[in-house]
Order: structure tokens, then C-alpha cells, then sequence
């Protein structure tokens, strides 16, 4: 009875500092996504990572090792989110809400994730220097996959004639905007700031201007 109480309270413990765990864990990261997306990797440091999540410098320093292992981390769970948009592709759905399915999560990771999304495009801009040859394989892998589903509705006649590559690399650039020059977006629509129906209006306008549709 006393071997299963004391399992009982193991286990409770190694839930409890589990959820510690993960949850400063989150600080951090959230943390240094903001300041990594607005200061750069270069004018980022240990002790404004923890002021910002407040949290002592030696507790960052106990969850990741580096800086640079805060940075790789956030690299990570951005390409797990490139790899959940680009899942979006169904080949076995009509390409225009396929199309669409992708261009909206884009734009809503872009709305909901807009410093994730713009640290990430801030590392492609100085040369994806921090991306292992091991996750730049895995970028091409998952865009190849992609752009056979793209390239099979051509084959089927369900879109016209496209290079997937170069269709893949527009709507990355137009979704990307959003996120990176989201006050130009606000002030070209004449709004104080983006809102959830502008992002919603952006997939449909963009998926409406492809022309990628034979005529029936």
C-alpha cells in the first residue's frame, strides 16, 4: 500500500514540475520571438529575454543551454507550422479549396502568429544561416510534395497550366505580407488595423485572382 502511495506521489511530482516546465518554457519563447522578430538575433540578449518573460536570468539559462538554442527551438516549431499549412494541400479536394484551405491558414497564422511569422522571415533574410542541412532537406521535401499535388490537378485538367514552384513562392510573398507589412495592408484598406474579417477578405480576393480555373 505504502509502494503505491509513494508511486502516487512520484508521479504527481514529475507531473507538477512537468507543467512548471512547460510553462516557463512558453515564457522564454514567447519572450525572445518578440524581440528576436524586432531586434534580430545579433541585438538579442540572455537578460532581456528574461525581463520580458519575467523570469530570473538563471531560470533561462536552466530550460536552454544558448541563445542560439532558444533560436534553433523557435526555427523548429516554425517549420512544424510550414508543415501543418502545406498539409492543407489535399490532392483529393477540389484545387480551389485546397487553394483556398492554404492561402487561409497562411493568413491566419500571419494574423494570430505575426512576430513568430516575421522572425522567420527576418532569419531567410540573413541567410537562413540557423536552418541544419537536415530541416533545409526537409523544406525541400515537404514544398517537392506539394507541388506534385499542384502539378497532378494540372495534369487532370482541374487548373490550368502552372509552374507549382513559382505558384507556391507568390502565395508564400502575398500571405508573408501580411504579417511583415501589416500596417502598409491596414493603411492601403483604409482601416486603423487589420482585422480578423480583412485577413478572411484577403484569402477569398487572393484565391479569386489566381485564374487557375478552366473555363467551363
Amino acid at each position: 500500500m505504502k509502494s503505491r502511495e509513494k508511486s502516487r506521489t512520484f508521479i504527481a511530482k514529475d507531473e507538477s514540475e512537468g507543467r512548471i516546465r512547460a510553462r516557463n518554457e512558453r515564457l522564454i519563447l514567447d519572450a525572445s520571438v518578440r524581440l528576436f522578430s524586432a531586434k534580430g538575433y545579433d541585438g538579442t540578449t540572455i537578460s532581456q529575454i528574461a525581463e520580458t518573460a519575467g523570469l530570473p536570468k538563471a531560470n533561462v539559462y536552466y530550460y536552454f543551454s544558448t541563445k542560439a538554442a532558444i533560436y534553433e527551438r523557435l526555427i523548429g516549431e516554425v517549420l512544424q507550422d510550414w508543415d501543418s499549412a502545406l498539409r492543407l494541400l489535399d490532392p483529393e479536394l477540389d484545387p480551389r479549396e485546397a487553394l483556398f484551405n492554404y492561402v487561409a491558414g497562411k493568413l491566419e497564422f500571419s494574423r494570430r502568429h505575426g512576430e513568430k511569422s516575421r522572425f522567420f522571415a527576418g532569419e531567410l533574410l540573413r541567410g537562413a544561416t540557423f536552418l541544419s542541412p537536415r530541416q533545409k532537406r526537409h523544406v525541400q521535401a515537404v514544398t517537392r510534395e506539394a507541388c506534385e499535388v499542384v502539378q497532378r490537378w494540372v495534369d487532370e485538367g482541374k487548373c490550368n497550366p502552372v509552374d507549382p514552384r513559382y505558384l507556391l513562392i507568390m502565395l508564400w510573398s502575398t500571405t508573408q505580407f501580411f504579417a511583415d507589412f501589416a500596417p502598409m495592408a491596414a493603411t492601403t484598406l483604409e482601416v486603423p488595423k487589420l482585422r480578423k474579417s480583412d485577413f478572411d477578405e484577403a484569402a477569398r480576393q487572393i484565391i479569386a485572382m489566381l485564374g487557375l480555373w478552366p473555363a467551363r
